[in-house]
């Protein structure tokens, strides 16, 4: 059997060949892929690279991690999926950009037949912005600040809110503070337009702010320290609460008293077991010890879109078939403020 993929090349273009599916390992799940989205922060930022830094000798290779489908084959013991399953599925170097796919089968979760297959291939994004969620420890009535409101930044507004918690999204590209607002984040805050620092303030006046999530890539320093002047702040004067890095953004920290006593945390990917192969092929952590496993954010990402909870049809921009996977890259690259979620729709004879 053959299939489309699509791969990054040295030079950062981006193109599609015709390839054998490889051979189902054990615990894994063969998927007729229908939808997968194009990640504009980790994907597109590996083609900015290498557009910037060419290594034409380097060897093209298949990309993409947030892919959804149909069920065709497994193989070994897939803890009740079955041929036929609409599924929703995630992982680097199986979920990929592909018209068929070999995915973990932890890697994968079944979907209702009320969520679409492109509403499906949120999953990945969604469980990630679930971790940095969980991460932040949300309270009822606790004041926020989401930085960057590209996907996993606007997911992450959603579920703060979902979680009972206040948040402003601070934010310049016009189209995506349009599209937060159609899925409910009203308090955005336009850097280019507005003192953010003062915006931000008067939003979670009298308190200050309890939690930020800093959701974007680059160097953040500055933004870091405009989003410290509006953490909550103690009667010593010492800031506090929690600040949590889910984009691959990079920050100088003052130590002792210049970053006062706020909580500085990551959170890494989707959940507990991603990258983990012996989780992802199988094998199950005791749940009583790891609440919140990958396989149970990307199942609650699907419940909350089931439910019409979380939106995710309003970050879609585009649809494509996989052959113009170098025009997704382009637009992403070069007119973020047109292009958000791009879905490459898989054609099947």
């Amino acid at each position: 059997m053959k299939r489309l993929v699509a791969l990054i090349k040295g030079t950062g273009e981006v193109v599609t060949r015709e390839e054998k599916v490889p051979e189902l390992k054990m615990n894994e799940v063969l998927i007729k892929v229908h939808a997968s989205l194009i990640s504009p922060g980790t994907e597109i930022g590996t083609v900015k690279n290498f557009r910037a830094n060419p290594d034409p000798k380097k060897e093209a290779f298949a990309f993409g991690y947030a892919n959804s489908g149909e069920i065709v084959k497994v193989n070994g013991n897939c803890k009740g999926l079955k041929p036929g399953m609409r599924v929703a599925a995630m992982g680097g170097g199986a979920a990929l950009h592909a018209s068929y796919a070999c995915v973990p089968v932890n890697l994968v979760v079944p979907i209702p037949e009320n969520v679409t297959y492109a509403q499906a291939s949120y999953a990945c994004l969604g469980a990630t912005s679930l971790q940095a969620v969980r991460r932040t420890i949300p309270q009822l009535g606790e004041y926020g600040i989401i930085l960057g409101l590209g996907i996993v930044g606007n997911l992450a507004a959603q579920l703060s809110m979902l979680s009972g918690s206040r948040v402003i999204g601070w934010e310049g590209i016009p189209s995506r503070i349009k599209t937060a607002r159609k899925c409910g984040i009203e308090n955005i805050a336009d850097f280019k337009k507005v003192d953010t620092v003062e915006a931000s303030k008067a939003f979670a006046a009298p308190y200050g702010a309890d939690f930020a999530i800093m959701a974007f890539g680059g160097e953040a320093t500055e933004a870091f320290n405009s989003v410290l002047k509006c953490m909550k702040v103690s009667a010593d004067g010492h800031q506090m609460g929690r600040i949590i890095l889910v984009g691959g953004c990079k920050i100088s920290v003052g130590g002792g008293a210049a970053s006062g006593n706020v909580d500085i945390r990551a959170s890494s990917r989707t959940g507990a077991g991603y990258h983990d192969s012996a989780y992802e092929y199988g094998k199950d952590y005791p749940d009583a010890f790891v609440q919140f496993t990958t396989q149970r954010n990307l199942r609650e990402i699907v419940k909350l879109i089931s439910e019409k909870r979380l939106k995710v049809d309003p970050m879609t921009t585009h649809a494509m078939p996989l052959e113009k996977a170098n025009v997704a890259a382009d637009l992403l690259v070069e007119h973020p403020d047109k292009a958000l979620g791009i879905i490459f729709e898989m054609k099947h004879r």
